[in-house]
């Protein structure tokens, strides 16, 4: 399983996934699945993927063969409007995935992949979309201005109470490193290392990207900062009171 992440903020973009792709007692691997396409002038391109690897990464394969053809076809380059980049992309995954479907129905294999694309066309806002296995999308909005796939469940908590667009891009990125690092305390499919790029705002360029394993200090710190401050905030919380109007006074048994 995997756990990727995207933060759409007034300022630019954060995305962030891990690497595990299979684990088990004695068989651990880790692929990339944070994909820049950054070969042009005017419009940039991050994919994340999330589901079976296979796919995942024959789409990548796609992509860029579609950018080096030289035929006319359709492909990032030619996309007016970033919905239109994910709408490629979704017909490009569900072409792939129908090719073998038949093969995937016979070895009982889940074939389907999930795909967070985010970027940004020269005239156009930032922004990112959601691409089905179906190859249908959705779009980040105001309300929620994030993108999950993956083992989800685990990370959300943290981007509901905390992520705005206000955000800085800095303090979105300690933000998705958290919920990241949250997944993987809780779910063994999911794990080191991270990987994370930032892209700021009509820069039309990947800022900063970084890889951060169980050797690098900056994530041991963010761990044990976020623990300490965690166990802080529960030992503030008002104490309950049993005796309060509503509780019908009564005591647990034990207690």
């Amino acid at each position: 399983m995997t756990y990727c992440v995207a933060l759409r903020v007034a300022d630019g973009i954060v995305f962030g996934a891990d690497t595990r792709t299979n684990a088990g007692v004695d068989y651990i691997t880790a692929y990339r699945k944070l994909h820049v396409f950054a070969e042009f002038d005017d419009r940039i391109f991050v994919l994340l993927t999330a589901g079976n690897l296979g796919i995942s990464q024959e789409v990548c394969n796609w992509i860029h063969r579609d950018l080096l053809a030289t035929d006319g076809r359709e492909n990032l380059r030619t996309a007016q409007h970033l919905f239109e980049a994910a709408d490629y992309v979704g017909r490009v995954s569900r072409s792939i995935q129908e090719r073998h479907s038949a093969a995937f129905a016979n070895s009982g294999i889940d074939g389907g992949s999930s795909i967070i694309l985010g970027g940004q066309i020269r005239g156009g806002s930032h922004n990112i979309f959601l691409i089905y296995p179906q190859g249908n999308y959705i779009r980040a909005s105001d309300d929620t201005p994030y993108l999950q796939i993956g083992e989800n469940k685990y990370g959300k908590p943290m981007l509901d109470r905390l992520l705005t667009t206000r955000l800085g891009l800095d303090d979105a990125a300690r933000l998705a490193l958290v919920s990241i690092d949250a997944t993987i305390r809780s779910n063994l499919t999911v794990g080191l290392p991270i990987d994370l790029a930032i892209y700021q705002r009509d820069s039309l360029r990947i800022g900063r990207q970084i890889r951060l394993d169980q050797d690098t200090a900056y994530l041991r710190e963010l761990r044990s900062s976020w623990q300490i401050g965690l166990a802080r905030v529960f030992d503030e919380l008002p104490r309950f009171d049993w005796e309060a109007p509503g509780t019908g006074g009564k005591v647990p048994s034990g207690s």
